[in-house]
């Protein structure tokens, strides 16, 4: 297991935006997919947004246009600049790090970060 560590969550009204960031140990940042997932009560954790060490980006289709992931390996930390947020982004929001090499593998989570979107 990796350790990370994400902040940035908080509460803001519909229409705002927000950062969530994300570090990892150095030593496996440059090699690992970094993504986010949310999961709001009752439902299921969901992946936002991932990105590769080869940069290549992949969002789900309810974020597309509002979010941008990206990735800053001299700081060894994964960004997700959400904007235009909805009610229905509410939820927590956890970091994955993921070795792409790895069939199957799930990889390793952050504790979490609250997005909270008042209407």
């Amino acid at each position: 297991q990796v350790q990370l560590v994400e902040s940035g969550g908080g509460l803001v009204q519909a229409g705002g935006s927000l950062r969530l960031s994300c570090g990892a140990p150095r030593n496996i940042f440059g090699t690992t997919t970094m993504g986010w997932y949310r999961q709001a009560p009752g439902k299921q954790r969901e992946l936002v947004a991932n990105i590769a060490s080869t940069l290549r980006r992949n969002y789900a289709d309810s974020v597309k246009g509002r979010f941008t992931i990206s990735r800053d390996v001299a700081k060894s930390t994964v960004y997700l600049q959400m904007d235009n947020l909805q009610p229905e982004d509410t939820a927590v929001y956890y970091c994955n790090a993921r070795r792409p090499w790895v069939a199957g593998e799930v990889g390793s989570w952050g504790r979490g970060t609250q997005v909270t979107v008042s209407s």
